[in-house]
């Protein structure tokens, strides 16, 4: 399952990236549906790649977390498989594992009513 979802992050990252120089010239709005859907997955990806650090909390000033592998994995394979679609990008920045996530996102959906 290990191997399964790092090569699904793999993948949705390459084609994000092969997509980002149609982006840069015509913009988001000239993407079919399923582009657009890659893209979202894989900014939260990306985003969800920064976990906050042990080593990173002089530059940060956040607490480090330390996410156990299976729950790394799960969260990954979540955000692949669309689990989380419905959350905003802004949620996976600086959390540990996917729960937080959520917890942040709600948060931010709270602060913003």
């Amino acid at each position: 399952e290990h191997y399964q979802v790092a090569r699904q992050v793999q993948s949705i990252l390459q084609r994000y990236k092969s997509l980002q120089d149609i982006i840069a010239i015509l913009g988001m709005d000239e993407l079919s549906e399923e582009d657009k859907q890659t893209v979202a997955r894989a900014r939260k990806i990306e985003r969800f790649l920064s976990q906050p650090f042990f080593v990173a909390e002089v530059f940060t000033g956040a607490p480090g977390k330390l996410v156990d592998l299976a729950d790394t994995i799960k969260g990954f394979k979540g955000l692949c498989n669309g689990d989380y679609d419905h959350l905003p990008e802004a949620a996976f920045y600086m959390v540990g594992g996917i729960e937080e996530a959520v917890e942040k996102a709600q948060r931010l959906a709270a602060e913003a009513a």
